[in-house]
């Protein structure tokens, strides 16, 4: 099977490295698509958060694996791809759950979006209170310690 998606906008921003860490200064302007009529907006700014989906296009795929340390830290244990967020994954499909600071017509803009400049965005969807997680997140000691710097 074959699933074929476009890109509905594209990220703006002074982030070119993939590096992993320090993206907490970082404001990204997405701006739709051409042929994505800025109505597709409306009513987005009554949200405080969007789950942004992208895609990790400039991810080399040859180096996608299923199990391995985090970040190559032998201290952390060696886990599956589905047990960590790396940008290195089977279909490169990047989320994260962004603050919205303000849309302008066809653009939006947000903080705490870990995709570099040019990245291609698959979808948005605001965040729903609904759609949390009702109980406590439960995650292991390592991934603290990996986020430490993350959003600084």
């Amino acid at each position: 099977m074959n699933i074929v998606l476009q890109p509905l906008a594209f990220v703006k921003n002074t982030r070119t490295d993939q590096s992993d860490d320090f993206w907490g200064s970082i404001i990204s302007e997405i701006e739709l698509a051409e042929g994505i009529p800025p109505d597709a907006f409306n009513g987005i700014d009554e949200f405080s958060h969007l789950e942004i989906i992208f895609y990790f296009d400039k991810a080399d795929k040859s180096k996608a694996v299923y199990k391995f340390h985090p970040r190559g830290n032998k201290n952390w244990p060696e886990v599956g791809i589905f047990a960590q967020r790396k940008k290195d994954r089977p279909n490169s499909i990047g989320l994260t759950i962004a603050e919205l600071i303000k849309r302008e017509g066809n653009k939006i803009w947000v903080r705490n979006l870990d995709a570099i400049d040019g990245t291609p965005i698959l979808d948005i969807k605001p965040v729903l209170k609904e759609f949390l997680p009702a109980g406590e997140i439960k995650q292991p000691q390592w991934s603290h310690e990996l986020m430490k710097d993350y959003w600084k």
